[in-house]
């Protein structure tokens, strides 16, 4: 069932999900009546709560320096009447970077008291393992670089180590630091060293872009060792080369966008621990950058290695801080993008409604069109790309039938020229098809994902070869079923071997 469009009332832009009141968070923490002065933040009691992270006494003496209620906490933030009343009473905490965000977004937190809530993650004397992304250590260039050396398989750590992957509360505490750290100068470590240009960045942006294209159409089985040698490229220029502030923050956000694609094509290829690590340098390397898209970027592929490697409750997480840390942009297709890894994970909590209210704006959102601040790297997302997702949730639901339609809608309109693609998206589809008692049509459809995957090499797909023909076994009495089978035996076969 289709949760009601609500739209603010005084700006009529379209309410999240999340907001009960009738105002969207910027007109509520622009209406006069509804703030908190500058003065009640700078009190001594308020900072100490701040960095003691005890925000229910933290919101209890805003409160009283400001004059606000309860209830008017509730119009600045969007959080409940009740769980203001719980959250100062002690009975409820806050437990996600994006409930924490919420809040001291809501109550307008000035930018300079950011710092107060990095005191619990100051380095201490203990040294930690050095094969753990630890995130009590600093977010400054320095650890961005050796985090990403580390990760990209460098001197320090060996590259086919076995990885501890970052999850539960530790993740959640990484993606909170991300959002409210403060952003370092950036100096160049040797001013005598390589001279970074324009042409030279952009030069090194064009091979990341066309990496990310073969991606698409061939897999990322043959991509990988070539991005990882890219990004040492990139870091050693980092370390060794000269440039000024403008020009650093631009390197940085290249090293970026490649630690991200060299992550996506380490996790396609099945390492699931190297790639979550790739991914949480890159989150460093979009910070130094100083580009919330980067960072919104980032987190959005922690989401998706969340909600595929049982951690769907991080994927939530990372993709709602991300709509938080870039929501001042003019970006409907990027937070169309982050709201379908939000309602991924909410499928995967068995959070139908949840998942299918995210689906909904983030179909109203690429009706929008693309705007002014959306990143060129975004440019796969399209209403196709939104059904299709759509169908994976109803999968992960449970309701099959319902998958089946919206992969049969998200058919006419996803691009057909990124092969790879386009067979994991045939190959749930017949999925659905299959589950749904449709047996024919899914075979049907599986021999179409079979005629495709000739030279593409992907551990991701497959793995959703496997799960279609595992799929198909149930109807191996029907001919069709047979012949799917027989076909696709061989074809894994041959895969194995290569």
């Amino acid at each position: 069932m289709k949760l009601p469009i609500r739209t603010c009332s005084n700006c009529l832009n379209r309410l999240s999900q999340y907001n009960p009141g009738t105002l969207c968070a910027l007109c509520s923490r622009s209406t006069p009546a509804l703030r908190v002065p500058d003065g009640a933040w700078r009190d001594r009691g308020v900072l100490e709560a701040l960095a003691a992270w005890e925000f229910g006494d933290l919101l209890r003496r805003l409160r009283q320096r400001s004059g606000l209620t309860q209830t008017d906490v509730r119009s600045l933030t969007g959080l409940t009447q009740s769980f203001v009343s719980d959250l100062e009473n002690g009975r409820k905490r806050l437990g996600s970077p994006e409930a924490l965000i919420d809040l001291l977004n809501g109550l307008g937190m000035p930018a300079d008291l950011g710092p107060y809530l990095l005191t619990p993650f100051k380095v201490t004397d203990r040294k930690p393992p050095s094969d753990i992304p630890d995130p009590e250590l600093p977010w400054t260039v320095n650890r961005m670089v050796a985090s990403l050396e580390a990760a990209a398989g460098g001197a320090t750590v060996k590259r086919r180590k076995v990885l501890t992957a970052l999850g539960g509360a530790g993740l959640t505490r990484y993606v909170l630091q991300s959002a409210v750290a403060p952003i370092e100068p950036v100096v160049a470590f040797a001013p005598d060293g390589t001279k970074v240009t324009k042409l030279l960045i952009d030069s090194l942006q064009t091979t990341t872009d066309e990496l990310r294209r073969q991606d698409a159409s061939s897999g990322s089985g043959t991509l990988a060792d070539t991005a990882r040698a890219h990004l040492q490229l990139m870091l050693g220029l980092m370390k060794r080369g000269s440039y000024d502030e403008p020009t650093g923050r631009q390197l940085a956000a290249v090293v970026a966008d490649t630690a991200i694609q060299t992550g996506w094509f380490t996790f396609d290829a099945g390492a699931q621990g190297e790639a979550q690590r790739l991914f949480l340098g890159a989150l460093r390397a979009a910070h130094v950058s100083g580009d919330p898209r980067l960072q919104a970027g980032a987190l959005s592929y922690i989401a998706i290695h969340g909600y595929s490697t049982g951690d769907p409750g991080a994927a939530v997480s990372a993709a709602r801080a991300a709509r938080q840390i870039s929501r001042s942009r003019d970006a409907p297709f990027l937070h169309a993008m982050l709201l379908t890894r939000q309602a991924r994970g909410h499928a995967r909590l068995n959070e139908g409604d949840r998942a299918l209210a995210a689906l909904d704006e983030a179909q109203h959102l690429c009706e929008e069109g693309s705007g002014e601040d959306d990143p060129p790297w975004l440019y796969w997302i399209n209403t196709g790309e939104i059904l299709g997702q759509r169908g994976s949730c109803y999968l992960d639901l449970g309701r099959p039938a319902e998958a089946a339609a919206a992969f049969a809608a998200a058919r006419g309109v996803l691009k057909r020229d990124e092969t790879r693609t386009h067979a994991q998206f045939l190959s749930r589809a017949a999925m659905a098809q299959m589950r749904a008692g449709d047996a024919d049509v899914g075979c049907s459809t599986g021999q179409e994902v079979l005629s495709l995957v000739d030279g593409i090499h992907s551990a991701r797909l497959d793995e959703h070869l496997h799960l279609m023909l595992l799929e198909a076994r149930r109807f191996g009495s029907t001919a069709s079923a047979r012949s799917f089978l027989e076909r696709g035996r061989e074809i894994m076969k041959e895969r194995t071997d290569t």
